[in-house]
């Protein structure tokens, strides 16, 4: 592998969790300086439903699952886009509206004063600095991330290794013009909360917390390393994920956003994605045990690989068709 091929990789394992992790768009709802400060935000108003602007062909991937009485749809999301992705699909528009339910990862991606209690209980550590765990040279760089994102010079000091990972992935992709008020869950929380639809959610955002803060230091520390090393690529490497989510093509989904987080980082890949999936899995035939028809969406690294949540299925002789 040649070192360029290996810096887009570390890059592209950093930004799978963007696609992984809902955890990842209530992050992003924050400004960067309150997590320097640990500080409380104001709740979010509620969104509107916002246009989306339409995918060309068929768009983003959608499967079903079916039996005498339950039609339970798998749609995978990316927690931040730019408003001006295209990615609207009158197939997944009628799925989501025939739905007598909603299920997203979290419920409450864009519940802002849920997010920092869990940040200064689990995410910061005054007693061992990053800059004891971290080179000089590796210090220099994260806090030029930091810089570029508008945290003061020193701040992160105190972020555990996980924290500091996600804060630092999301925030070059924010300032590229990703949101998370575009991301897909808000918009269909918006749209199921105009149309009366139940929302409910796989996890919590402390469960969430808990996967990243339960990581032993060394595998969090090999990750903050990789995104150290590919930093100022993450938008461009966001746009190829986003444009095969977008125009349904999974294969190159899974290259870009799972194969390099289960190769370069498999203890991240474990935690995020197959612990995660398998428990889905069972909730999901907890679901197909009962009746209605239920809209799931998660994100879309979920939805791809060996361990997606389809082949977990698959393997539990579960049917999943590609719609």
């Amino acid at each position: 592998m040649t070192v360029s091929h290996r810096l887009k990789s570390l890059c592209r394992t950093a930004l799978g969790a963007v696609l992984g992790l809902g955890l990842a768009g209530a992050v992003a709802f924050q400004p960067v300086q309150a997590f320097a400060q640990a500080v409380e935000v104001a709740p979010a108003p509620v969104a509107a439903p916002r246009a989306v602007p339409q995918a060309e062909g068929a768009g983003p991937a959608l499967w079903v699952v079916r039996d005498a009485d339950s039609t339970l749809y798998l749609f995978g999301t990316v927690h931040v886009l730019r408003p001006t992705t295209a990615w609207g699909s009158a197939r997944v528009d009628a799925a989501f509206d025939s739905a007598d339910q909603v299920w997203f990862e979290i419920s409450n991606p864009d519940d802002q004063a849920a997010v920092m209690p869990l940040v200064q209980q689990y995410g910061l550590s005054p007693t061992r600095p990053l800059s004891s765990l971290l080179t000089a040279e590796e210090m220099t760089v994260l806090n030029t991330i930091a810089a570029s994102a508008g945290m003061p010079a020193g701040q992160i000091d105190v972020f555990r290794p996980w924290l500091a990972g996600l804060v630092l992935s999301v925030a070059p992709v924010m300032k590229a013009g990703y949101e998370p008020q575009s991301g897909v869950e808000l918009v269909l929380k918006a749209r199921a909360e105009a149309a009366g639809k139940p929302i409910q959610a796989f996890e919590t955002i402390d469960k969430q917390v808990g996967i990243l803060a339960g990581m032993s230091e060394a595998d969090q520390l090999a990750s903050l390393r990789m995104l150290l090393e590919s930093w100022s690529d993450s938008a461009a490497e966001l746009d190829q994920m986003v444009a095969a989510w977008a125009s349904g093509d999974v294969q190159r989904l899974e290259e870009l956003a799972v194969t390099e987080m289960q190769t370069e980082t498999p203890a991240l890949y474990e935690a995020l994605l197959v612990r995660r999936n398998t428990d889905w899995a069972d909730q999901i035939q907890t679901l197909l045990a009962g009746s209605g028809t239920v809209f799931i969406a998660v994100g879309a690294a979920h939805l791809a690989g060996d361990n997606s949540v389809q082949e977990i299925l698959g393997d539990r002789g579960v049917t999943v068709t590609r719609e």
